[in-house]
This record gives structure tokens, C-alpha cells and sequence, in this order.
């Protein structure tokens, strides 16, 4: 007989996670007074490459896509490689090719430079 164990710590992050989504699904960040400010943005004017994250996650709760992609279309359109990575680091004991795949160093590079692009990009053009 197999005995079922519980794992309080998946039932943890799940509890975090939901709570991060209705907190965010009640609350539009530009509304909000006690939302968190980016001071990367406070203190020169520009936008940081997480600038409009939290706009990104209220817009897709309530389905307003558009709005998400204006707030910052690389985390909109990131956000499947996102889910992806998140999903390859969870199951990382049943697949480790897999995971090893991931963690090679021009995979790890490649995401920077798309990162360190961004960032002017994001300014220069007004995305």
C-alpha cells in the first residue's frame, strides 16, 4: 500500500500564488496608491525592462490583452517561455535532459541579450 503524503509546500505556493492573483485582479496598479513604484524609473525617467509588469498581470486577469501588450509586450509575449521554464524547473527530477537543455550557457546568454536589447529599445522607440 502506497502511503499519500502531503506537501504543505505546493499547497503553500498555490495559496501565494492565488491570493498574488485576486490582489492583483481587485487592484488596478494604476489606480492604487500602495502599489510599489519602480525607482529605476522614479530616479532617471526611463523604463526598466519590468516596467508595466504589474499593469501586464491586472490587463491579462481582466482580459484586456491590448492593454497588457502597451504596459510591456516583451513580458506579453515572454510569458509562454515563462510558464515553460517555470513548468521545466518543477519537473526537473522526471526530465533532467530537459532541464539540462535549458541551463546550457547560450540559452542563459541569449535571454540576457534579449533582456540588455530591451531595455533601450523599450525607451528609444516608446514601447
Amino acid at each position: 500500500m502506497r502511503v499519500r503524503r502531503l506537501n504543505i509546500g505546493k499547497w503553500a505556493w498555490m495559496a501565494v500564488a492565488a491570493m498574488f492573483l485576486l490582489f492583483y485582479f481587485l487592484f488596478d496598479p494604476m489606480e492604487t496608491q500602495f502599489m510599489p513604484q519602480c525607482l529605476f524609473h522614479k530616479f532617471t525617467g526611463l523604463q526598466c525592462i519590468g516596467c508595466g509588469s504589474q499593469r501586464v498581470v491586472h490587463s491579462l486577469l481582466h482580459g484586456d490583452i491590448e492593454a497588457a501588450f502597451r504596459a510591456n509586450a516583451l513580458l506579453v509575449v515572454g510569458l509562454p517561455v515563462i510558464q515553460f521554464l517555470i513548468w521545466v524547473e518543477i519537473r526537473r527530477k522526471q526530465n533532467p535532459r530537459l532541464y539540462s537543455i535549458v541551463h546550457r550557457q547560450w540559452v542563459i546568454i541569449t535571454a540576457a541579450a534579449i533582456l540588455m536589447i530591451w531595455l533601450p529599445v523599450r525607451n528609444i522607440l516608446g514601447i
